[in-house]
């Protein structure tokens, strides 16, 4: 009986936040340890699926660098980045879509309807959902295939959307020279947050949070995040995600959050308990 009571707690502890998040979007970008550990990978699904039960629209876009990089491995091509960034010549971008797109994608989107929910896969090439430009590298380094949002056409998640399917997005999208580019997922999830008009965006990641020194910073203001990345603190592997956290705030997304993909259920945690978890970064 005990057992059952604190289970109520719980549901009751989740309904303020159920009604308040009720037909709102959020924008998940799904990356790290959860995506390879199977038993995270099973915590992440179900957590999707429970929002969309409850009335949330989640909205999934997935990275993929530790899978692309294996095959490149395996295939003898060694991975190169600058800055954080993967140089992708011709060979390497065919390598990058056919793990993003082929693997990837369709291995979540399979997850999520196996696991009850209804989930449709694309890649950001369909629908001319992401416009990409080429980006360069900060001293004007040719970087090959990878670029930057250009622009975003959400028609095809609108559609997807009023047939109560959840979408799940490769980061590739088109140039208008023709090319396919290989793009930042954080960066893109924020762009997509920021187009859609979304209630929040979350980013898993393998750390707890933001941090100031040894301190774990729960909350922390545009300003303030600003401050810390031009003094170093907060590092080039997290740069992308604050990044990405500040351009959706300035479009309006209420809320951003950075958390531990790590931890068992951690959206739940973050969005339908009263604690959360990682760093909240607000305007």
């Amino acid at each position: 009986m005990k057992e059952a009571i604190k289970k109520a707690k719980v549901l009751m502890e989740a309904l303020p936040y159920i009604k308040s998040f009720y037909d709102k979007i959020v924008v998940i970008k799904y990356g790290g340890s959860a995506m390879i550990d199977e038993d995270l990978k099973r915590s992440v699904i179900q957590d999707i699926i429970f929002m969309e039960y409850v009335g949330m629209h989640p909205i999934v876009i997935h990275g993929g660098g530790a899978q692309i990089s294996e095959l490149m491995k395996k295939l003898g091509k060694k991975p190169k980045f600058i800055k954080g960034m993967r140089v992708t010549d011709k060979e390497t971008a065919e390598i990058v879509e056919m793990v993003l797109d082929g693997k990837i994608n369709s291995e979540i989107v399979q997850l999520i309807n196996k696991n009850g929910g209804n989930a449709a896969g694309l890649s950001g090439k369909d629908g001319n959902l992401i416009r990409a430009k080429k980006l360069l590298g900060e001293k004007g380094e040719d970087m090959g295939y990878v670029g930057e949002v250009e622009s975003i056409n959400p028609g095809i998640i609108d559609v997807l959307g009023k047939q109560d399917f959840i979408p799940v997005i490769s980061p590739i999208g088109a140039g208008k020279d023709g090319h396919t580019y290989n793009m930042n997922a954080d960066l893109v999830a924020g762009e997509l947050a920021s187009a859609l008009k979304a209630h929040k965006l979350v980013l898993l990641t393998d750390v707890k949070g933001i941090y100031k020194g040894k301190t774990l910073l729960p909350t922390l203001k545009i300003k303030d995040a600003k401050k810390l990345i031009e003094k170093g603190v907060i590092g080039a592997g997290m740069i992308p995600k604050v990044k990405a956290c500040i351009t959706a705030l300035k479009a309006g997304v209420a809320k951003t959050h950075i958390i531990d993909g790590r931890i068992p259920h951690s959206l739940l945690l973050e969005i339908y308990t009263d604690k959360g978890i990682g760093t909240e970064i607000v305007r």
